[in-house]
């Protein structure tokens, strides 16, 4: 059941997560149980996967952001494992996808300068053989944790 009741709930939960049942309730027009046990089968139905706090990442001192490609000569299962393993264990590594395309790989790392960064390069590179790493620094975030479109 993902109707209109359902969309407009999961809209303002993006936005902000700490809105009240009641809060949700009243800005879609419908009583706090009717919304209360709606949010509840949205999350038992794994779409709704939790919630968290977005943090600001320039006052706590994160201010450099790099997306790394990655390219390796490996595609085994074991090697995959480790590999997934070894980058999940880089906290600074923020997001993680395996791509197609010319690179097998995109990391999203966030580090308080080049220094920062640099300490999380050499742990990356010295986990696992890679064929080749290649580092893009963002200049500005122009949208950051956008939430997802839902019509």
């Amino acid at each position: 059941m993902f109707d209109q009741f359902n969309r407009a709930i999961l809209r303002l939960l993006q936005r902000d997560g700490s809105l009240t049942q009641r809060e949700i309730a009243e800005k879609v027009n419908l009583s706090a149980n009717a919304c209360w046990n709606r949010v509840q089968a949205l999350k038992r139905d794994g779409i709704i996967l939790g919630q968290t706090t977005r943090l600001d990442r320039g006052k706590l001192g994160l201010g450099l952001v790099v997306f790394v490609m990655v390219r390796t000569r490996h595609h085994s299962i074991d090697w995959l494992k480790e590999f997934r393993r070894h980058v999940s264990s880089i906290p600074e590594v923020i997001d993680f996808y395996r791509i197609g395309g010319d690179y097998d790989y995109l990391l999203k790392v966030v580090a308080a300068d080049m220094a920062g960064y640099d300490a999380v390069y050499r742990r990356l590179i010295s986990g696992v053989e890679l064929d080749s790493v290649t580092s893009y620094f963002a200049m500005e975030a122009i949208e950051e944790q956008r939430p997802f479109p839902i019509d």
